[in-house]
């Protein structure tokens, strides 16, 4: 993958995705582009009081933007604003190769439906992306509990209580509590963080240069910090966190050195170390434990043995490199994104070619999730647009989300009630948090 990432001292290398309105400027203040570098697209020409800064589901019934943007005070309506996004976005592709065909393979889709409602968008934490690739930066550990990156620390929010706390701070110096036999210990300050995972108490980060730190969160301190390589294009691209076949909790990382590293959390030791010839921009667990989706800079994603690292299929299909992947809770189908803009789905039980393949709006597939009982599944792309997807109706009924800014990350409640998802903007970067409707919970009790 590309080693390019954000910094308060750096900028993209790559083009940016949004680039100058080619006629005349859409806002009543000079000097706006639209960048990647997620400096706000719009300008506020008053001081924001936190009583602004948050929309409800009762103010947005009422004709207030979900982000409160205020389109009244702009030279464009929403609609003209969109219409000229969707025909200026750059989509970052790796590989140029022809994807006239690609429409053709596509499923049809029912847009327009409404799964999830928007409940509240607060500003008060805004998430932050450090590598313009890699958007797992938010995780839901309940329908109150969600955990993000901001600058150099990880938030918690309180959806109930509406107000954040810091769990981790990564600017300052790092050291684990435990000194354990066998492990080097290591000191790691001013980490960029590229990629996170919460799940089962634990907290588990990667960064920029390699490293990997976990953290319980019912305890103050970090259990176990290390950078997994010593080679120069080592960035942790992700971290999954999942149980083996035992029951025992592993830690997953994947690295830009092409190798894949499973830690146990009771002495963090290494326990497989499996290279694959190629830089690894994701990887996770089935829901058993025994099987790895392993993507990267290659067009083909591999299902391995999670044991071995042995590869068992090989997946075809996608143009471009992968950077996203989610699991159906049933273990049998695998849902990968793509820069080459789709989303393919896998039933492993036949990986010869996809079951579906799903189309984004404007970009690549950057973040995908289903819901713990399966019925549905998150889509997201790198900025502007998340989908969700029902997987009762064979992924042909979808509900599109239509927000401006770049996407951090999405997560669902372990419960599937809510539905989150991070915009990294400098002005405009918020929580958005959707909930599950419920229109038929009557009939359905009666079922």
């Amino acid at each position: 993958m590309e080693q390019n990432y954000r910094d308060d001292d750096l900028e993209f290398v790559v083009d940016d995705f949004y680039d100058e309105f080619e006629d005349e400027n859409p806002f009543e203040e000079p000097e706006s582009p639209i960048r990647t570098d997620c400096d706000s697209d719009f300008r506020d020409d008053f001081e924001l009081s936190k009583s602004k800064t948050d929309t409800s589901a009762f103010e947005a019934r009422n004709g207030k933007d979900i982000q409160g943007i205020p389109w009244e005070r702009m030279n464009y309506t929403r609609d003209k604003y969109r219409e000229k996004r969707l025909k200026q976005y750059k989509n970052y592709e790796s590989l140029s190769s022809s994807r006239e065909e690609l429409a053709k393979e596509c499923l049809p889709v029912e847009k327009g439906n409404n799964f999830y409602d928007f409940h509240f968008n607060t500003r008060l934490v805004k998430s932050t992306i450090v590598h313009f690739q890699l958007r797992n930066l938010l995780w839901s550990t309940s329908k109150h509990d969600v955990y993000l990156m901001q600058n150099y620390s990880v938030m918690h929010w309180s959806s109930l209580f509406r107000r954040s706390k810091e769990v981790l701070n990564v600017a300052r110096p790092i050291t684990a509590n435990v000194r354990r036999p066998s492990l080097l210990m290591e000191t790691l300050s001013r980490v960029q963080i590229s990629t996170m995972a919460v799940k089962d108490n634990l907290l588990v980060a990667g960064g920029f240069q390699g490293e990997l730190i976990c953290k319980f969160l019912d305890q103050p301190d970090v259990a176990f910090c290390t950078k997994v390589t010593a080679e120069e294009n080592a960035i942790t691209n992700s971290v999954d966190i999942y149980r083996s076949p035992m029951g025992s909790l592993r830690v997953l990382a994947a690295n830009n050195d092409a190798r894949i590293r499973i830690f146990d959390t009771q002495k963090f030791a290494c326990l497989s170390n499996f290279n694959f010839g190629w830089s690894v921009n994701n990887a996770s667990a089935s829901p058993d434990g025994k099987l790895l989706a392993v993507l990267g800079d290659c067009e083909n994603c591999l299902i391995a043995d999670a044991q071995s690292g042995k590869t068992v299929s090989t997946l075809k299909g996608h143009l471009d490199y992968s950077f996203a992947s989610a699991w159906h809770p049933d273990g049998r189908i695998l849902a990968t994104g793509n820069q080459d803009t789709t989303c393919r789905l896998w039933d492993i039980r036949n990986p010869s070619q996809s079951i579906a393949v799903l189309k984004g709006r404007m970009g690549a597939i950057r973040a995908l999730k289903f819901t713990s009982d399966g019925r549905f599944m998150a889509m997201a792309e790198p900025a502007d647009f998340v989908h969700i997807f029902d997987a009762q109706s064979g992924y042909s009924k979808s509900q599109e989300i239509d927000l401006f800014g770049e996407i951090a990350g999405i997560s669902f409640s372990p419960d599937t009630e809510s539905l989150f998802v991070g915009v990294a903007d400098r002005t405009y970067g918020s929580l958005l948090e959707l909930n599950r409707r419920h229109c038929n919970r009557y009939l359905d009790a009666m079922i």
